[in-house]
This record gives C-alpha cells, structure tokens and sequence, in this order.
C-alpha cells in the first residue's frame, strides 16, 4: 500500500534520527510498526546501514554436533523428545569430523563457525569432548568460534574460554511476553542468565529469536528492544520452518512481506548490528531473500542449519564471503 507524502516524510526524518544516534521514541516506533508501504520501509532500513552498520556480509557456518532427544518442549523445535518428528538422532560427533568441517568452511572464506548441541545442556561426558573439539578447532584453524549449548553454567563457559571459545549463542527466541506460550520447559529468564554468565568470563554472545511462531508483530519489535536493551550486537533472525509432530507444525508459513518488514522494523532498533539471517531462508523465494539483503540484513548463518535446508542462495550469490 503506498504511503502519502506526510508518512513518506516522517518515515525519512525517523530514519535521520536513527542515523544520527538518538533514540526513537514509543510513538514513532508505533508509527513503523504499521507503516503502510513495505518498500519505502526497507529503503530507510537500507540507509540507516549504510550508515550504522558494516557493510561486509558477514557470515558464520554452524555444525550440528549433537541431534535429537533433547529433554526440552520448545514447541517449533523437531529435535525435542516430546514430538515424533522423525528427525536424525545422532550422539556427539567425533572432534575430527567437526575439525574436518570447520577446515572446509575456512577453506571457503568462512571466518565464523558455530557448534550446535541439542539437550538443555551437556551432559559431563559430552561436555569434556566438547571442550576437546574446541581446543582443537582453536588450534587447527583461525576461526572465529562459537557454540549454541543450552543452559550451559558459568563454570562450563569458563572452561570452554579457556580452550579457545570466543562467542556464546543463546537465543531468547521470542518476546518476553510470548515466550511461556512455545516452551514451558525452561523460561527466558534460564536463557539470560546464560548470557550474563558468558559476558561475565570474558565471552561474547550472540542472541536472536524465531520470528512466524504465533506473535504479533508489536511482539517482534518487543523482542528487538529487549536485544537492544541486553546491548547485542550479533542478532539472528530464524523464519519458523513448520516441522511436521512439532505444536507448531500446521502453521502458516509468514508471509515474505511481514519477513521483510520485520528485517526493517529490526534495522531501526538495532541500528550497528549483525541481523544475521539463519534458519527459515529455504521458505523465501530469490527476489525476496534479494530484497532483504538489500534493505536490513548484513549477515547469514551458511552451511549445515541443523534440521532445515542450508543456505544455498546465500552461498551461490555472496559466495561466502
């Protein structure tokens, strides 16, 4: 729907603000949210990375170490024991498998790379081959690395610092106020806590959410400030890809305009971070996932994405870089 010149101006002038650092107010954030016209949106989306946020696509290869019986209900998730998905259960990779895997991805011009564990943490035998694999990742290659382990302990993020870990994943998934409705096995608060332990050992973290789960879009902005307000700079922005045994398996897909609006409402919040485009890209059609590249994102989660397809137009068309 077109916007009229009033909106059109507003729209520019709000993206002025952002651009020069200041903070928009509840009202302006309300006046994005149900900005008529899409395009106008991504286009000062566009701006305001050109100005705030590096330019270079970023991205980071993930590995699925572990897969399948995790103890956790979260209700999109096709690895959790509670839903009969028929996704491929395997125990912890060997470290020279993983090693294999990060070598190719440096190989290929990756400078990041993540390895992704099911469960709701690692059990004590697991955790010790972890630590293992990423010492010899650290010493094997330059990657830059990181993991996604659940509700991983202070102690156990400390150790993984020590053997060469660089950056903790941990998203929070959904808005604050949503997130009791898609898991009820651990709580959001669980998920901080992680995040304050991995920046209080010296470790980064990078914290994102799904976006498509059943949440409003006041919602998706609801989880956008709660990034801002935790100061994350690494942000990836997962598409719900229905599996099928899941609670969330006969969903909709979210159409490609509400992905596009909130990869810009998201630009507006998150002014100089990465909006790093993860699982959910394989829904998306080429002119669409052009477009979002093209507006808000400037990073993408490439290679193996757990239990969805990979990344394959991003590979072909940024050829990893």
């Amino acid at each position: 729907m077109p916007a009229t010149k009033e909106q059109l101006a507003t729209l520019t002038a709000l993206s002025d603000k952002v651009i020069a650092g200041q903070e928009l107010k509840a009202q302006e954030r309300e006046f994005l949210l149900n900005f008529p016209d899409v395009k106008a949106l991504m286009a000062a989306a566009a701006a305001i990375r050109a100005h705030c946020a590096l330019q270079k696509l970023d991205c980071c290869a993930v590995l699925s170490v572990k897969s399948g019986r995790c103890s956790e209900d979260c209700h999109w998730c096709a690895q959790s024991a509670h839903y009969h998905t028929g996704a491929e259960i395997y125990p912890l990779l060997d470290k020279v498998q993983c090693l294999k895997v990060a070598q190719e991805a440096e190989r290929r011009g990756i400078k990041r790379f993540s390895l992704v564990s099911a469960g709701r943490k690692p059990k004590a035998q697991d955790f010790a081959r972890l630590v293992d694999i990423v010492r010899l990742l650290k010493a094997q290659t330059t990657l830059y690395l990181c993991a996604s382990l659940g509700l991983v302990t202070a102690a156990q993020l400390q150790e993984l610092k020590q053997a060469g870990l660089q950056c903790v994943h941990c998203n929070l998934e959904t808005a604050p106020s949503f997130f009791a409705k898609v898991c009820t096995t651990h709580t959001q608060e669980d998920k901080l806590q992680v995040i304050k332990a991995a920046r209080q050992v010296g470790l980064d973290v990078c914290v994102g959410g799904i976006i498509g789960l059943g949440e409003s879009r006041a919602q998706r902005m609801e989880l956008a400030l709660t990034l801002k307000a935790l100061g994350i700079t690494s942000v990836p922005l997962n598409i719900l890809h229905p599996i099928a045994g899941t609670p969330l398996g006969n969903r909709p897909h979210l159409d490609e305009a509400e992905v596009l609006r909130t990869i810009a409402l998201w630009r507006f919040i998150l002014p100089t971070a990465y909006i790093r485009l993860a699982g959910g890209q394989a829904l998306l059609s080429p002119a669409t996932l052009q477009q979002a590249f093209d507006s808000g994102l400037n990073a993408a989660i490439v290679g193996n994405l757990l239990t969805t397809p990979g990344a394959q137009y991003v590979a072909a068309k940024f050829a990893l870089v």
